[in-house]
């Protein structure tokens, strides 16, 4: 847990968000760009609200931009914590 920000701030080759980890096989929902994780050293990453809220799940002393809709921030909050941290690996 708490692996830092590597991913470029566009969308990915595959055709996903940045925030979507390479391993990760889930598609995204909605655009690529519904909100931004800022990890505790300060890099942002943009990505769509699925995505976002796994990368939060993983990410120790991260947080949601605080610029980011009030909704869509509820939702990925709420969702990272029903899930464990790098969701993918197991599965989820």
């Amino acid at each position: 847990m708490g692996r830092p920000l590597d991913r470029p701030a566009s969308h990915s080759p595959q055709g996903r968000c940045a925030a979507a980890a390479a391993e990760d096989p889930t598609p995204c929902e909605g655009s690529y760009d519904d909100a931004t994780i800022i990890d505790r050293n300060g890099a942002e990453v943009a990505g769509c609200i699925h995505h976002c809220a796994r990368l939060l799940a993983g990410l120790e002393g991260a947080r949601v931009h605080p610029f980011v809709l009030a909704r869509h921030a509820l939702d990925i909050y709420s969702r990272a914590r029903e899930l464990p941290p790098f969701a993918w690996e197991i599965g989820k």
